[in-house]
């Protein structure tokens, strides 16, 4: 492909991300041509610098739930047909402070407690005995979501995509400017009659001054790899830390006093923006992070402090002393103070695309599929 001119596509994407290809899929679905072009030869971003967890239980309230919802079961269609595997399914947030516990229990009252129940301590001994720490209250379990393992999910996806649904990919390729049918690119122009920017966190290459009115940021986490413990975790799982983190649970009237006492308890874990969440590998590995550090443009510079709260927060929450780190690694997304995400319209035949919530593998199936929907006036998966 390189060096021509390319034509004859409905939907050009622009980035390769997990979002880029949640759009790539519902236009596909939707009877369009799609050809996705990036900067890059493959994914190597945000999208692959996480845990694969697509997270339903503590999302926001409303919108945000239910794309989560219907993200978690398109990647539950799609993960056989790409040769993704599951490697893990549902959550425990396991808890320790008296205080959590009325969080837990005003969730579970809800419509996104649905599904979910409250495990008191005995219970939670017996039933997961291996990840219930000494002081252990109880859990509050899930059983919605699942995990992936991102670093080699987005490339099958990419193969999928290819082989299953006809989208063309054109890699190592800078986009320059975008006026569909005409898409200016480092490889000569690409034709399209319509187009969607997914940009991940690059505010300033395409039409940055609709960017600007939505004042990103970025965020940076830092994540590690641990050896095996030498069992199966269960399912996912998170900590107290999250009920004061995550909106779905962290809106709730009762997680106010909550956050009170982590903030005597906890104070260096808060100012590293560090919640808990461990995930595991199909070698025995586990994923375990996160925390979260905010600017226009954060130092790649991970402190040494914010991984030894992860960690920390690890074993106060297991019981399970921190196997050795593997890998070590930071990543940064855009975030947006009120919002988990936009859609923006420079014109009617393109949009803009970014979540600003760090949770594009857990939402964008569903935004995905909105997004399609608005442009072409059909539900995802129903050609014209």
């Amino acid at each position: 492909m390189r060096g021509s001119q390319h034509s004859g596509f409905d939907v050009a994407i622009v980035g390769a991300g997990i979002l880029g290809l949640a759009h790539a899929l519902a236009a596909a679905k939707a009877g369009k041509r799609v050809v996705v072009i990036d900067r890059d030869p493959r994914a190597n971003g945000a999208s692959i610098r996480n845990f694969g967890f697509i997270t339903v239980t503590g999302q926001e309230r409303g919108e945000s739930w239910a794309l989560a919802m219907r993200t978690r079961d398109v990647w539950a269609a799609i993960a056989p047909e790409a040769g993704i595997a599951v490697e893990q399914r549902g959550l425990i947030v396991t808890l320790r402070h008296p205080e959590a516990i009325p969080v837990a229990e005003a969730f579970l009252e809800t419509e996104m407690g649905e599904g979910c129940e409250w495990l008191g301590a005995a219970e939670f001994r017996g039933r997961h005995g291996e990840i219930a720490a000494r002081n252990a209250l109880g859990a509050l379990v899930s059983p919605h979501e699942l995990r992936v393992e991102s670093r080699t999910a987005l490339p099958k996806l990419v193969a999928w995509l290819k082989a299953a649904h006809d989208v063309a990919f054109l890699t190592e390729t800078a986009v320059h400017s975008v006026v569909p049918p005409r898409i200016e690119t480092s490889r000569g122009p690409v034709h399209a009659e319509t187009a969607i920017i997914c940009p991940g966190d690059d505010f300033a290459s395409l039409f940055p001054d609709r960017v600007a009115a939505y004042r990103p940021r970025r965020c940076r986490l830092s994540m590690t790899r641990l050896a095996s413990p030498g069992f199966r975790l269960p399912a996912t799982v998170m900590s107290d830390l999250s009920l004061g983190r995550y909106a779905g649970y962290a809106a709730l009237p009762q997680a106010e006093t909550l956050r009170g006492r982590l903030a005597i308890d906890q104070a260096a874990h808060l100012a590293n923006g560090v919640h808990l969440i461990a995930v595991q590998s199909a070698d025995g590995s586990l994923v375990v992070g996160d925390s979260h550090h905010y600017d226009d443009l954060p130092a790649p510079f991970a402190p040494a402090e914010a991984e030894a709260c992860i960690l920390d927060e690890f074993q106060r929450a297991t019981g399970i002393r921190p196997p050795p780190v593997l890998e070590r690694w930071v990543g940064t997304y855009a975030v947006a103070e009120g919002r988990n995400y936009f859609v923006d319209a420079p014109s009617d035949d393109v949009r803009l695309v970014m979540v600003t919530g760090g949770n594009g593998a857990s939402t964008g199936f569903g935004i995905a599929e909105k997004t399609i929907a608005d442009l072409f006036g059909c539900r995802a998966g129903v050609a014209q």
